[in-house]
């Protein structure tokens, strides 16, 4: 994961599933997994290398992610 930007998590609508997280205090980069509305979180996936690793998994809260994390910053194409 080499220069990549990461912005500041706003609103909810920037979590979206495969989304790229790092934490604010760590390198550590995780990929968005799907949200789960029984545990009231979202499940973040390790990333190594560009390697997702599907047997290891964190459940984190909107509040956590918004507060402790970044995203990664993605360029929109717009048809005008």
């Amino acid at each position: 994961m080499k220069n990549n930007n990461f912005e500041s998590i706003f609103d909810a609508y920037q979590l979206v599933s495969g989304a790229k997280i790092k934490g604010k205090k760590h390198d550590e980069i995780f990929e968005l997994g799907a949200y789960d509305a029984m545990k009231r979180g979202y499940v973040l996936y390790p990333l190594e290398h560009g390697v997702k690793f599907d047997d290891f998994s964190v459940m984190v809260s909107e509040k956590e992610l918004k507060n402790n994390f970044l995203i990664e910053a993605v360029k929109q194409n717009i048809a005008a």
